[in-house]
């Protein structure tokens, strides 16, 4: 009976350790959620970069603010005279700054992102997805002044910020999970898109989303780290009665 309570105590003694040890877990873990500047430099530096433009955007002169976004548009017009400045430019701003949802999903999805395929990789997904869905959306509306069906002052949309190239990345990340999270993840975000596209406050910019969203999930062969689907067992092969006798 004593040895029984001393096993007993042991136990509880061990599961206390690993209860404690599992909190004090924690803090690293939280810190993987962030980025730094080992283990994911692309978002770090980055994310420095959105914070100075954002408090720039929130702080400064109202007046240069809205001259450098204006130039900083990716609209048809600046698309025709300087399409790599403006391709650029325009990924340099959160619209809504630093309180924006855009502004925590850039941290939580380009850091998840990098950790697992790397700088120069997250770089190309963030930026092709932003280059295919700006492109996908303000060549049309080029096309449709130029037939008379839209006003020419469509021309000078304003339009910049980081959604697509997040957008994409949200989408290349939903590759590496497994089915179930894939899935959740992808619902999840698509009822958001789906959302925005029925209140038509800007039906450009939401299939804008859209695509950029199609384009991440298009970069799934190219991602290292995948998870494969398990290989189908082969049926075995029924030996004919009496045969080997």
């Amino acid at each position: 009976m004593k040895g029984l309570c001393t096993a007993r105590r042991a136990g509880s003694r061990e599961s206390a350790d690993a209860g404690a040890h599992a909190w004090a877990r924690w803090p690293d873990r939280l810190a993987r959620l962030l980025p730094h500047p080992a283990g994911t430099p692309f978002t770090f530096c980055y994310g420095l970069v959105l914070v100075a433009t954002s408090l720039f955007a929130a702080y400064g002169d109202p007046a240069t603010v809205a001259a450098l976004l204006r130039g900083s548009s990716t609209d048809v017009a600046h698309l025709a005279t300087a399409p790599p400045l403006v391709l650029v430019a325009s990924a340099l701003w959160i619209a809504g700054g630093l309180a924006s949802p855009y502004a925590l999903g850039f941290v939580l999805v380009l850091t998840a992102l990098e950790r697992r395929i790397g700088g120069r990789r997250t770089a190309g997904v963030f930026l092709g997805g932003h280059l295919v869905a700006t492109l996908a959306t303000e060549i049309p509306v080029g096309l449709w002044v130029m037939a008379g069906r839209l006003p020419e002052t469509s021309l000078h949309r304003l339009d910049y910020g980081i959604s697509f190239g997040l957008l994409a990345s949200v989408g290349a990340l939903a590759g590496l999970y497994a089915p179930v999270a894939r899935s959740a993840l992808l619902v999840c975000v698509s009822a958001l898109l789906a959302r925005d596209l029925l209140a038509y406050e800007d039906p450009l910019g939401n299939w804008g989303h859209v695509l950029a969203l199609l384009a991440g999930v298009a970069t799934w062969p190219l991602l290292p780290g995948r998870p494969r689907p398990l290989p189908r067992p082969r049926p075995r092969r029924q030996t004919p009665a009496g045969a080997g006798s």
